[in-house]
């Protein structure tokens, strides 16, 4: 397999690490201190291309392939880890699903504005008694003439109190299990029945606002069944697929920007009449860091090789995001070692990558549940 980026691939990672350098580093510790949506910074993504990268140009998209998406998602998320899942909530989980499941006229009026960056999306599987265990799901969607009505909650929804719409997942069939399962798409701006809980105060990424969605009596056409009645589920899992090459990359931004820090630190603080970088209790933890993150991005480029080859890669990328975020959440704890006390306050940059990188092993399924699907392909041969 080629590890080696083209010159259209490299091209987009330096638009996206010029964008994160001049323009987003220098805000990220203000968007997280004070929980602020970055409408700026959405806006400049938008223009660059980023909101839809592997959308093809005629839908409104960039045209590029999913490791272009993935160099970029790394470069984004290692200046603000915020920005780095409104981008890949946006692209995995809103325009991919759409893109693949949607009929002609839903890519043409929902998902042109979105791979645009002129209206937000966001995806509501997750439940208050039905996180990694989506079946149970408790949201109702029964057929009303020409209408689908929804009735359920949602929470934990990134983006929702911004987005305009929604790839939302109900039941239409709830004596059929997973089976009875269907995708929709869901207005989220004055629609009737719906509304929305107050925004989630959040250990990290605090700038990618998330809430619950309450929808009572919600109607909606019944063209905006997303696939076909009964196949939500099948929308819903090969959309985490995808979404966990993303999140591995957010994972491997996180990291990096630790690394890059402890190195930095390593070499301007000194101890016993030298850099501690010279000690080697320090090397030994930056080696580890370097070696790990290593590994987790060449598992995060492998699977979004094979997403691109259109092969399946469910096992891949659950090997990459548990890898990654894992990753990411080591490294940030060394990192925030190697700076003793002051990796422990605020005034410094490592203080939030170490609470971002948290999140990374619980989204889009806990490192539990890519465990349970890297062990059945194992054993299934």
């Amino acid at each position: 397999m080629d590890f080696d980026l083209s010159e259209e691939q490299e091209l987009i990672r330096a638009t996206a690490r010029g964008l994160a350098e001049r323009e987003i580093a220098p805000i990220a510790a203000e968007l997280d201190e004070h929980a602020r949506w970055p409408d700026e910074i959405v806006t400049r993504m938008a223009e660059l291309g980023l909101m839809g990268v592997a959308v093809p140009e005629v839908l409104g998209g960039a045209g590029m392939d999913n490791l272009s998406y993935v160099v970029a998602m790394e470069e984004i998320s290692r200046a603000c880890a915020s920005c780095g899942v409104i981008m890949s909530v946006q692209n995995s989980l809103v325009c991919d699903p759409i893109l693949r499941f949607g009929t002609e006229a839903q890519k043409r009026d929902v998902l042109g504005p979105l791979a645009r960056g002129e209206k937000i999306g966001c995806f509501g599987l997750s439940e208050p008694g039905s996180g990694s265990d989506a079946s149970a799901m408790k949201t109702v969607a029964r057929r009303d003439g020409d209408h689908w009505v929804l009735d359920g909650t949602k929470n934990f929804i990134t983006s929702a109190p911004r987005a305009d719409v929604a790839v939302m997942f109900a039941k239409t069939d709830p004596a059929a299990g997973h089976k009875g399962i269907s995708a929709f798409l869901v207005p989220m701006k004055d629609q009737p029945g719906l509304s929305l809980g107050p925004k989630e105060k959040k250990l990290g990424i605090r700038a990618a606002w998330s809430s619950g969605i309450f929808m009572e009596g919600a109607r909606i056409p019944a063209e905006n069944l997303l696939g076909k009645e009964g196949e939500g589920f099948k929308v819903a899992l090969s959309t985490l697929d995808g979404g966990r090459i993303g999140i591995a990359a957010q994972a491997l931004g996180i990291a990096q920007a630790a690394l890059d820090q402890a190195v930095r630190y390593s070499k301007e603080r000194t101890a016993f009449g030298a850099p501690i970088a010279r000690l080697q209790a320090i090397q030994f933890m930056i080696a580890d860091m370097a070696t790990e993150l290593d590994a987790a991005r060449l598992l995060t480029w492998r699977a979004a090789r094979l997403k691109d080859a259109k092969v399946r890669y469910t096992a891949q990328a659950s090997m990459a995001k548990l890898m990654a975020s894992e990753t990411a959440t080591r490294v940030t704890h060394k990192a925030l070692q190697v700076h003793g006390g002051y990796g422990y306050l605020a005034d410094f940059p490592l203080e939030r990558h170490y609470r971002d990188a948290r999140i990374t092993e619980s989204y889009e399924g806990t490192s539990e549940i890519q465990r349970l699907v890297i062990a059945a392909a194992v054993l299934q041969g």
